[in-house]
């Protein structure tokens, strides 16, 4: 019985996988862009908070719009794919509506996302040694946890500090999609 179990588990993992492989080169697009966001959000000028919450905003739609992908193309987990969708899309929304509140509301809602994607991109990391650039996921889901624990820790931080915190967040980011989009890519060539 445990045989048979296997085996669809397998198979429902070969499905996301070939699911996954073919847009793999998304997921690479995404990263890339998650780099681009989070330097030009460390390069400009904090004059202003309205500036800063549409640097947030910005970071959240992109990331409603990549799990929004990830929902039409993962079956598994589509349901939680697409809550996180939608959730960093009303995020955006307030940013945009409340720029005075951005700073003490966002710093928190963030800091939450990158300790959950952080511990769980640790756990995925350590749970499978033998995928090419695992520690590269392990060390991204470190840094994760240590920018939430920072945030979480001092909610009240000046302007530059926080969009400091926002941009490094938006490169590791981009890092551990890049990193996952070669994953797919090199599990696709094996599965073929």
């Amino acid at each position: 019985m445990a045989v048979a179990t296997m085996s669809v588990e397998d198979e429902e993992l070969r499905a996301d996988l070939r699911s996954f492989g073919k847009a793999w080169w998304l997921f690479l697009v995404a990263g890339i862009l998650w780099i681009v966001v989070g330097f030009m959000i460390l390069s400009f000028d904090l004059t202003s908070v309205t500036l800063i919450s549409l640097g947030f905003a910005f970071i959240l739609f992109l990331a409603s719009i990549e799990e929004a992908v990830s929902a039409a193309l993962m079956e598994g987990w589509r349901w939680l794919h697409g809550l996180l969708a939608v959730l960093f899309f009303f995020g955006a929304i307030f940013a945009i509506a409340y720029p005075g509140q951005t700073f003490g509301t966002l710093a928190i809602l963030i800091a939450w996302f990158l300790l959950i994607k952080g511990t769980v991109l640790v756990c995925v990391s350590i749970a499978s040694p033998g995928v090419p650039l695992w520690w590269l996921g392990l060390m991204v889901g470190i840094l994760d946890i240590a920018i939430a624990f920072w945030a979480i820790g001092y909610p009240g931080r000046s302007a530059v500090l926080l969009v400091l915190w926002a941009g490094f967040g938006a490169v590791f980011r981009g890092v551990a999609d890049i990193v996952m989009a070669f994953q797919v890519r090199s599990m696709k060539k094996e599965l073929a």
